[in-house]
């Protein structure tokens, strides 16, 4: 029989008003301050019942969240904050405002600016931690819908804590005083769940800043006591590797948001002196599965979860997965709770009746030595319902005829791309993803130089 839910959870897992929460550049943030600058913000915020956070500073992220769940308010989490998307926020959340940390904020919502308290509150003997009741939404995530618009996904309190304790259990990290250093932002979804939640939830501590360039992930790392982890990506990985940068050890490195290579993985373990876990998931189900990528290309699924297939889709359900949902990747289930991970069917490209998938594409590209970055791409305006693929690549030391070679080498020469374009950058985001919008401005500037 399985036992009944309980109806409240804990805001935080610290159990000492002194455990150290967060790590700021002036020092640590003490358990008992947390919980006091949670309370004064929770009494300043206005009454609109939904919240756009864009505070910068990752100690003020997370008070924010955990003010907002206090007072009942629930999070908007979009993946960007253009013009755009806010008008699409305040259609979808009239009664929305923007919590921020910056006096340039220039988001065109009601603004209630973060104030830091200047002086710590003395912690009281016992931490009276809030309690959040589990069916209690949380944020709202948003993925890119077919038509544009943002399509919100619900998060609620009991799903999002036992996914994090599924997260920490397979990072090992129960019951250690960890701190995470994180180079993507607390608004994305791994970064709320890897950089916010993890640390609040299982005890560990968050690094404030959200360092980007090598150097800077290097001073951060230095900046705080070991245990230490480092959520990264693959693109900030790799820039962090060709860097000429002393980084310091770390305790391990977490990625997500697109798929690591062996090599790279390889390379990391070795630099950074600890193992490295790749993160699976997507914004509908959160982190689904985990792999240490230096030993083995199947993924284990998060403790609970359960794969199925039905009419050629897989679908996650069970553990923090509380409705079925089907994934968007290609999937083959191999034994037990291990499967192998082929790409985003949304990624596969078909000619002449051969087929292959962009990710398979980038993982070749990549892999050539002299590539510093690149991308293929079907451009959006391919209107004769030929796929002529195109790749832009950063590569300062290599030519067109060599890399093109490199590529016969490695790949069926029908998925050569046509053109072939070298940029001196490629237009990543935060997370060190290529948004679409951007690779086809980048690609017709391109053309139009040549």
């Amino acid at each position: 029989m399985t036992p009944p839910r309980p109806a409240a959870l804990p805001l935080l897992s610290h159990e000492r008003s002194n455990a150290v929460v967060a790590w700021r550049p002036d020092g640590p943030v003490a358990a008992g301050r947390f919980l006091a600058d949670v309370r004064r913000l929770a009494s300043d915020l206005p009454a609109g019942g939904h919240v756009l956070n864009v505070c910068a500073d990752r100690y003020r992220f997370a008070v924010g969240v955990a003010a907002c769940l206090v007072r009942g308010k629930i999070s908007l989490l979009p993946s960007t904050h253009t013009p755009e998307t806010v008008r699409q926020l305040r259609s979808f959340a009239p009664d929305a405002f923007c919590l921020t940390d910056s006096a340039a904020c220039d988001i065109d919502l009601p603004q209630h600016r973060y104030r830091e308290s200047g002086t710590a509150e003395a912690s009281p003997e016992g931490l009276a931690v809030p309690a959040i009741d589990a069916d209690q939404i949380v944020a709202y995530v948003f993925t890119s819908g077919s038509t544009g618009t943002p399509v919100p996904h619900r998060k609620t309190w009991g799903p999002l804590v036992r996914n994090i304790a599924a997260e920490a259990d397979r990072l090992g990290v129960v019951g250690t005083p960890f701190t995470l250093v994180g180079t993507v932002p607390p608004q994305h979804m791994y970064g709320f769940e890897s950089t916010v939640l993890l640390a609040l939830l299982s005890g560990g501590a968050i690094w404030s800043g959200r360092p980007f360039y090598p150097a800077d992930i290097a001073e951060a790392l230095d900046a705080v006591p070991r245990p230490r982890v480092l959520v990264s990506t693959p693109f900030h990985l790799r820039t962090l590797l060709a860097a000429d940068v002393s980084v310091p050890p770390a305790d391990l490195v977490v990625s997500a948001t697109a798929p690591l290579s062996g090599n790279l993985a390889v390379a990391v373990e070795a630099r950074l002196q600890c193992p490295l876990i790749e993160i699976y998931g997507c914004t509908e189900t959160g982190q689904t599965a985990t792999r240490r990528t230096a030993e083995t290309a199947e993924w284990q699924l998060m403790r609970g979860l359960q794969l199925s297939v039905e009419d050629g889709k897989t679908w996650a359900h069970g553990g923090h997965v509380e409705t079925p949902t089907a994934l968007g990747d290609i999937i083959e289930p191999t034994s037990g709770d291990r499967f192998l991970l082929h790409g985003r069917a949304a990624d596969l490209v078909n000619i002449a009746g051969k087929r292959s998938s962009l990710g398979y594409l980038n993982h070749q590209l990549n892999a050539i030595p002299g590539v510093v970055d690149g991308s293929f791409f079907v451009p959006d305006d391919e209107t004769d319902g030929v796929a002529r693929l195109t790749a832009v690549v950063v590569a300062p030391e290599l030519d067109r005829a060599t890399l093109l070679q490199a590529l016969r080498e490695r790949i069926d020469p029908l998925f050569l791309p046509r053109p072939l374009l070298f940029a001196d950058e490629l237009p990543r985001n935060a997370t060190g993803k290529l948004p679409r919008t951007a690779l086809d401005a980048l690609r017709r500037k391109l053309g139009d130089a040549e």
